[in-house]
């Protein structure tokens, strides 16, 4: 309504006011040019019917009427139809009952959802398919091309030990680790020196590929807190909070590890103990 009231204003002003003319002068040169005479009086009635001049009074008068708008004049688009209020007399058609009859249980509230009147509802007559295992792992695969693109682009120190959490900083893998990283054998013909890893999963073609090379592969348990742990330690820093020790591996991960975990992030391998030196170790006790 106040942009329609000020329309109104703006055209009744620009009736009533003089209109804009044009003339046309002479130029030293051979060619004629138009000249703008605001306020000059238009000697010429039948120039001021053309069609030109009244576009540019239009162009005028929406420049001016554009300049008119401000932030403080915008309004929220309001629905053209009103809400329709139930109950509130029998004029709106929705008064007394409110559309709902007379008695009865739909009258009287809303049923339960998913209530078909006494049978056997739809959830309960079809049957179950499948079944969630609360004890699954999602492990983050990286392939030891990649390590060995990284080592040769100097992100990756070979001399050291390499854990998840070197894997994690070097960009071998994403940030959303959910429970530990698996190590594939993709690209394993570039692994042309010794490595040591820990990782929590291996693949028989990875594992044989870095031991061929002269290096050793071991897989380590960390648990929900532990493997937060060793990825962020920062966030146990800030909050004020010491490093969880490591956890044991459930029994029935037990024969998928090799050891525990340690923290925080170790930086030299463990040698692994083969049947031939623990006999020697014990017969030499």
């Amino acid at each position: 309504m106040l942009l329609r009231r000020r329309l109104t204003s703006l055209l009744s002003t620009s009736i009533v006011s003089p209109r804009p003319t044009l003339t046309l002068t002479p130029s030293p040169s051979s060619q004629s040019s138009l000249h703008f005479l605001p306020h000059s009086p238009n000697p010429n009635p039948s120039f001021s019917a053309n069609g030109k001049a009244s576009a540019l009074g239009c162009v005028q008068g929406v420049r001016a009427y554009s300049s008119l708008l401000s932030l403080n004049d915008l309004r929220p688009r309001v629905p053209r139809k009103q809400k329709t209020r139930k109950g509130r007399g029998i004029g709106s058609g929705k008064g007394k009952t409110a559309g709902r009859g007379h008695k009865g249980q739909k009258a009287r509230g809303s049923g339960k959802l998913g209530f078909e009147g006494g049978q056997t509802p739809l959830r309960r007559r079809l049957p179950k398919r499948g079944f969630k295992n609360p004890f699954s792992l999602t492990f983050q695969p990286v392939g030891l091309g990649k390590i060995a693109k990284l080592i040769n682009a100097g992100k990756i120190d070979s001399s050291e030990l390499i854990t998840m959490k070197t894997l994690k900083d070097t960009g071998a893998i994403g940030k959303q680790i959910k429970d530990g990283v698996r190590l594939m054998g993709r690209g394993a013909e570039h692994i042309k020196w010794p490595i040591n890893l820990e990782v929590s999963r291996v693949t028989v073609r990875a594992k044989a590929a870095v031991e061929a090379a002269g290096g050793s592969v071991r897989r380590v348990y960390y648990n929900k807190l532990g493997f937060r742990a060793l990825l962020t330690p920062e966030w146990f820093e800030k909050k004020g909070r010491l490093l969880p020790r490591a956890a044991r591996p459930p029994p029935k991960q037990k024969d998928k590890v090799d050891s525990i975990g340690r923290l925080p992030a170790p930086t030299k391998p463990i040698p692994f103990f083969t049947e031939e030196n623990e006999a020697a170790s014990a017969s030499s006790t």
